[in-house]
């Protein structure tokens, strides 16, 4: 592919590319680029949030570049501050190494293994002493790094920086003079960092790393980004009905940043919103699992929800206190399907009459309602659990 093919494939959903010409330039090399993406496993799954960038990764590979994938096992143990309006809880070695271990796995779902050098920043962090990092905080300033939005933020509120935070974007800009990067990715959020990695390596004597931003992925809720501890994410490795039945709950609104940062297509303007979420769920299904998967995946929910087939389907036990609806719901979302709701969501679902007890609607939020074992409860058009 000519280099200004690659390059107008290679933007197609970035945020921001810094800069086009100096990735077209790069791109006219006529050799494998490194590609460079950090992970800190300060969890240990990987989400669909995730795997915007990975996707974008595998772009660059099938182009024939090389990816150079970081598993942060070193900074994670500091936790990165963006977007952080408080300081994170640091991590044991020990939780970081067994999160690091699934991060392999994982990220295999979506590269090529081939094509991918996987490295731990670890590695040379470790052996550096005292010397060498007063050497590598000489090359930032103070304010360089306090023009970050969100420790600015902190300041204006008197909340407290702690001085490990500030070392964050100074390591990950090492890890791309130490990997020698031509490209780094990450979301708009990592953007103050990928621009430390351009200035450390000048300074280091490097060709500087294009920096390619991706858009940061909203997570179930259509509000807050797609995060594990706020759980409103969908796993890589979840199980499929449990892919498909969390897509499936997404707002209408939603699908439209979905499809194309997901499928890498428009959503039609024309498709049923019930038909476009299963072709979405289902796509999504075939991409980590497989296509029969998807297939019998989506024939599961047709039993169960289309064909309001419930009193036969295999639906995830819960087990209720007879206490008033909204709060039954609110639990059983939160229970059965790791679904965070608002009490006043629920309640809005209560009065539209989502809500039926064995096909029965309750449309009294502050009903207290008497529940026995064996019984359906419909949480919406998608969910539905058995009362054990």
């Amino acid at each position: 592919m000519q280099p200004d093919e690659a390059l107008s494939l290679l933007m197609q959903g970035a945020a921001q590319i810094i800069s086009e010409a100096e990735l077209r330039e790069k791109l006219a090399l006529g050799r494998p680029l490194r590609v460079k993406l950090g992970v800190d496993p300060t969890s240990p799954d990987l989400h669909l949030g995730h795997a915007i960038i990975l996707r974008k990764l595998r772009q660059f590979q099938d182009l024939g570049h090389q990816a150079v994938l970081i598993i942060g096992d070193f900074t994670s143990m500091i936790g990165d501050p963006s977007g952080r309006s408080v300081t994170r809880p640091q991590l044991s070695r020990n939780q970081v190494a067994a999160n690091a271990e699934t991060y392999r796995a994982q990220a295999f779902k979506v590269l090529d293994p081939a094509r991918t050098q996987l490295v731990a920043n670890g590695d040379w962090f470790s052996k550096m002493g005292f010397e060498d990092v007063i050497r590598l905080n000489s090359m930032v300033t103070l304010q360089q790094l306090l023009q970050r939005e969100d420790f600015r933020n902190r300041i204006d509120h008197a909340q407290p920086i702690h001085a490990h935070e500030i070392q964050y974007p100074i390591m990950q800009g090492w890890d791309s003079v130490m990997v020698k990067a031509d490209v780094e990715l990450g979301g708009t959020d990592q953007l103050f960092n990928n621009l430390v990695g351009r200035d450390l390596q000048k300074q280091e004597g490097q060709p500087q790393q294009v920096v390619l931003v991706l858009p940061i992925l909203e997570g179930l809720d259509g509000v807050k980004k797609m995060s594990k501890s706020l759980g409103n994410y969908v796993g890589l490795t979840e199980p499929a009905s449990e892919m498909f039945g969390k897509l499936m709950s997404i707002s209408d609104e939603l699908m439209g940043r979905y499809y194309p940062l997901l499928l890498d297509k428009p959503l039609d303007p024309n498709a049923h919103p019930l038909q476009a979420k299963k072709h979405l769920a289902s796509a999504i299904v075939e991409t980590y699992h497989s296509r029969a998967v998807a297939e019998k995946t989506l024939e599961e929910w047709n039993a169960r929800f289309s064909e309001k087939r419930l009193a036969d389907a295999d639906l995830p036990n819960f087990v209720a206190e007879n206490t008033d609806l909204v709060t039954v719901v609110w639990r059983a979302y939160a229970d059965a399907f790791r679904i965070k709701k608002s009490r006043s969501d629920v309640w809005r679902l209560v009065e539209q009459g989502s809500v039926q007890l064995n096909g029965e609607k309750l449309r009294d939020p502050k009903a207290v309602i008497a529940l026995e074992r064996g019984q359906v409860l419909r949480l919406d058009k998608t969910h539905a659990v058995r009362i054990a």
